[in-house]
C-alpha cells in the first residue's frame, strides 16, 4: 500500500513540474515601438501640384519598423502597414479618407498626378485652393492586431485644375439633335433650333432643363446646329450607352434615349466627359 502511495505522489509531482515548465515556455507579445513617419518635404510645408509636370515625383512618405517583441525576442512575423491621408480636423474619421495597405514595405511615393487625383477625386477637395492635409501610418501584426499608430505628418497642398476630358465647343453653344428629339435629325445648314439649345452653366458644363424625348431613339450633341463637322457621341458602339447617362467623346457614335418617352433634363459635363439624362 505504501509503495502504491509513493508512486502516486511521484507521478503527481512529475505532472506538476511538467505543467510549470509548459507555462514558463508560453510565448506572448510584449509590444513594440510606434512607427515614425517622415516625408521628402518638411512637416507643415507647402506643396503646389502642377499639371505640366504631372508625371514627376511630388512626395515620398517613409516610416520605421515598429520592432514588435515577444517574450522570446524580436518578432519574425511580417508587419502590415496602412498609410492614411485625410484633411486636418477630421481625425481620420472622414469616410472619404484615402488609405494604402502594404506588407513589409516602408515607403510610398506619389507623382503630382497621383496625389492630385487622390485629393480631387478621392477626398473631393476643390482644385486651385490650398488645403491642410495630415498623414499617418498604422502598423499591425496579423489581421489588424497589435495596432500602433505614428504621429501625424501635416502639410499644405494646392491641387491643380485638370483640363477637360473632352474639349468644350469653341462656339460656346451646344444643341441636341436626332430621332429622339422633337425636331428630328437636323439637316445641313438648318437654322438653330433654340428649343433644343443647352444653357451654358460654366466653361465645361451645359444644361438642357427640359426636353420631350422620344423613347428608345437616337441622338447626338453638336456645337453648331446644321453643321456636321463636329459632333459629340458615345465612346463605344452606337446606341450601346447606358440610357440614363454615360461617357461621350468628340466624333463619337449615336446615343440612345431612355426607353420611356417623356420630359427629361440633360446635363453635359465636358470636364468629366460624361452626360446625364434625368426624368422630370
Amino acid at each position: 500500500m505504501k509503495n502504491k502511495l509513493y508512486f502516486l505522489l511521484s507521478a503527481l509531482l512529475v505532472i506538476g513540474m511538467w505543467s510549470c515548465k509548459k507555462q514558463e515556455h508560453q510565448v506572448s507579445l510584449e509590444g513594440g515601438t510606434k512607427p515614425v513617419l517622415a516625408a521628402s518635404l518638411p512637416n507643415d510645408s507647402r506643396l503646389a501640384l502642377d499639371y505640366y509636370i504631372r508625371d514627376q515625383h511630388a512626395v515620398t512618405f517613409n516610416w520605421t519598423n515598429p520592432d514588435y517583441r515577444f517574450t522570446t525576442g524580436l518578432s519574425s512575423q511580417p508587419v502590415t502597414y496602412k498609410l492614411e491621408i485625410d484633411t486636418v480636423g477630421s481625425n481620420f474619421s472622414n469616410p472619404r479618407r484615402r488609405s494604402f495597405n502594404f506588407t513589409g514595405d516602408l515607403s510610398k511615393s506619389f507623382t503630382h498626378a497621383e496625389l492630385n487625383d487622390l485629393l480631387t477625386t478621392g477626398l473631393r477637395l476643390k482644385d486651385s485652393m490650398e488645403h491642410n492635409i495630415e498623414v499617418r501610418v498604422n502598423s499591425y501584426l496579423g489581421l489588424e492586431g497589435a495596432q500602433l499608430s505614428s504621429e501625424s505628418f501635416r502639410f499644405k497642398v494646392t491641387p491643380y485644375d485638370n483640363p477637360p476630358k473632352v474639349t468644350p465647343p469653341t462656339s460656346g453653344e451646344l444643341f441636341i439633335t436626332g430621332s429622339a428629339t422633337p425636331g428630328g435629325w437636323m439637316g445641313d445648314n438648318a437654322p438653330p433650333l433654340n428649343s433644343q439649345k443647352f444653357t451654358r452653366i460654366n466653361n465645361t458644363t451645359y444644361e438642357l432643363s427640359s426636353i420631350a424625348l422620344n423613347g428608345d431613339q437616337s441622338f447626338l450633341f453638336v456645337p453648331v446646329y446644321g453643321n456636321w463637322s463636329t459632333k459629340y457621341g458615345f465612346t463605344g458602339a452606337g446606341n450601346s450607352n447606358i440610357r440614363s447617362g454615360d461617357e461621350f467623346k468628340q466624333g463619337g457614335n449615336d446615343l440612345r434615349s431612355p426607353l420611356a418617352s417623356g420630359n427629361y433634363k440633360i446635363v453635359v459635363d465636358f470636364k468629366l466627359g460624361t452626360y446625364t439624362v434625368t426624368p422630370i
